[in-house]
């Protein structure tokens, strides 16, 4: 019975999420931020809800739709 769950569970999309460092992540994309506890900040709350963090310093938000569409509630981007 354990396998049939297993396997059912291996099937379906979207049903094991990779692991992110959000940690490292963050401090790698906030790296060049001029004010780094605040990109580290919402950096954090958006790896945390979206399981992921765009490459690089800036932009390639595209690698991360979730990251990328996320909005502050004066409709700005939230995620830097």
């Amino acid at each position: 019975m354990k396998l049939i769950k297993v396997a059912s569970a291996l099937e379906s999309p979207g049903a094991l999420q990779p692991t992110v460092d959000c940690g490292n992540e963050c401090s790698r994309r906030c790296a060049d931020a001029g004010v780094q506890d605040r990109c580290l900040k919402y950096c954090g709350i958006c790896c945390r809800l979206c399981k992921c963090v765009p490459s690089g310093t800036y932009g390639n938000k595209h690698e991360c739709a979730c990251y990328r569409d996320k909005l502050s509630s004066k409709g700005k981007p939230k995620c830097p």
